[in-house]
């Protein structure tokens, strides 16, 4: 049995996983804006209650650069404190067994690989998009983290005036329209046609970010998580439209794409970790 953490920047949870089934789930706000030392003792004793002497492992998932290799995070978003944390070497000091950290999005991607939509899957992209948007990549049945764990960071690329994603994640609505993405959400699926229309738009730019996995990755798959992709029905026909001046054609007619099915598909993932051949699978 393992434990499997997810921290954002507002919020942290955490499961017990045992053979693919989550066991206890926990739930909780993150004071992010408090120090160092109060955000990792927060954290920690946020985990304890799970602890058993069953727990073999824990794989924490961060929004972050890490030495995957040390389990040191950099710079962490919405943590201002979290600038360089051996965060490792101090949760086993903490607990007294092995600890295995990665980005956030590489254990939704790894999660859908191992137990969700991308199960059986060759080469394969997971796309989160809620806050921000960033990808998991796996290849080869491995997940690919490149020589930083900077790998699948499409997000970032320059796309009309900003990123992709100022564009293709929750910064267009909270930016372009004074709004939130649950919010735009509530109102189009009661018909309003301003909220309708900005879901239109959201997915176009989802296609180009698509398309942009599309040329570097060429998967078989994609699935799409992150708190927008509940939405993905009322954007799912613009998405697709925006990607019809796709240059293969036939690549595109292969391409199995999914929203994603199971809310806690990254605490899975983040448990997988604690497997040190798959945390160390950097190809």
């Amino acid at each position: 049995m393992n434990i499997g953490v997810d921290l954002g920047g507002t919020n942290v949870r955490a499961a017990l996983e045992r053979n693919g089934d989550l066991l206890h789930p926990r739930k909780a706000r993150f004071n992010n804006k408090g120090s160092l030392h109060e955000t990792l003792d927060e954290l920690m004793d946020f985990i304890h209650p799970l602890m058993t002497p069953d727990v073999k492992g824990i794989g924490i998932g961060v929004p972050s650069v890490v030495d995957v290799d040390k389990g040191i995070v950099f710079n962490v978003a919405n943590i201002p404190a979290w600038e360089r944390v051996p965060l490792k070497n101090i949760m086993e000091d903490r607990f007294h067994v092995p600890v295995f950290v990665n980005n956030d999005v590489n254990c939704f991607a790894l999660g859908e690989h191992r137990f969700g939509v991308l199960r059986g899957v060759r080469n394969a992209v997971a796309i989160s998009s809620g806050t921000g948007l960033g990808c998991g990549v796996i290849i080869n049945h491995q997940l690919f983290m490149g020589s930083n764990c900077g790998a699948g960071e499409i997000g970032l690329l320059k796309y009309l005036d900003h990123n992709i994603e100022y564009y293709a994640s929750g910064n267009l609505f909270r930016v372009k329209y004074n709004i939130t993405g649950e919010e735009a959400s509530q109102l189009a699926l009661q018909g309003d046609v301003e909220a309708l229309a900005y879901w239109e738009e959201f997915g176009v730019h989802m296609g180009q970010a698509i398309k942009s996995v599309l040329y570097t990755y060429d998967p078989e798959a994609i699935v799409l998580g992150g708190s927008l992709s509940t939405a993905y029905a009322l954007f799912r026909e613009s998405m697709f439209r925006s990607l019809e001046d796709f240059l293969y054609p036939e690549s595109l007619k292969r391409l199995k794409l999914y929203p994603s099915q199971n809310p806690n598909v990254a605490l899975l993932g983040a448990a997988a970790l604690t497997n040190q051949n798959e945390a160390m699978s950097v190809l």
